[in-house]
C-alpha cells in the first residue's frame, strides 16, 4: 500500500510519518484492496476552533471500495487517531460482508448426503 501524506498549512509532528504508515500498513490484515491512501492534514487559523484545530482526511484510491474518514482534534495525532478508528471500522465492515457463509440446515445438508 503506497501512502501519500499531504499538508495544508501546517507543520507535523517528527513521528507522524511513521506513525501514519505503521497505523495503515496494519489495514492490510483485512484483505481489502486498497491501492493507495492519501492522508491529509488541515490546520485551521480560525481560534474559535480550538479543540479542533487540526483536521485529518484519509482516502483510499484503488481497485476496491472508495473510503474516506475524517479527524478533527487538538494536535494532528489526535486527529490521526479519530480518523484511524473510523477508517478501520469501515475496512472491517467490507471485510465482514465479503465473508462467504454457508447458511444450510442441517437438515438440508443430512437429505444431500
Amino acid at each position: 500500500m503506497k501512502i501519500q501524506i499531504h499538508t495544508r498549512h501546517a507543520d507535523l509532528a517528527e513521528d507522524f510519518k511513521d506513525i501514519a504508515t505503521e497505523k495503515l500498513n496494519s489495514m492490510e490484515r483485512f484483505s481489502v484492496v486498497i491501492d493507495r491512501v492519501e492522508v491529509e492534514v488541515l490546520h485551521e487559523a480560525n481560534p474559535h476552533q480550538g479543540k479542533h484545530k487540526h483536521k485529518v482526511v484519509l482516502t483510499s484510491h484503488g481497485s476496491g471500495p472508495l473510503i474516506r474518514a475524517e479527524g478533527a482534534e487538538f494536535n494532528d495525532l489526535a486527529a490521526f487517531d479519530t480518523a484511524i478508528k473510523a477508517f478501520a471500522l469501515q475496512v472491517r465492515k467490507i471485510h465482514e460482508k465479503s465473508k462467504d457463509y454457508n447458511r444450510d440446515t442441517l437438515r438440508k445438508m443430512k437429505t444431500e448426503i
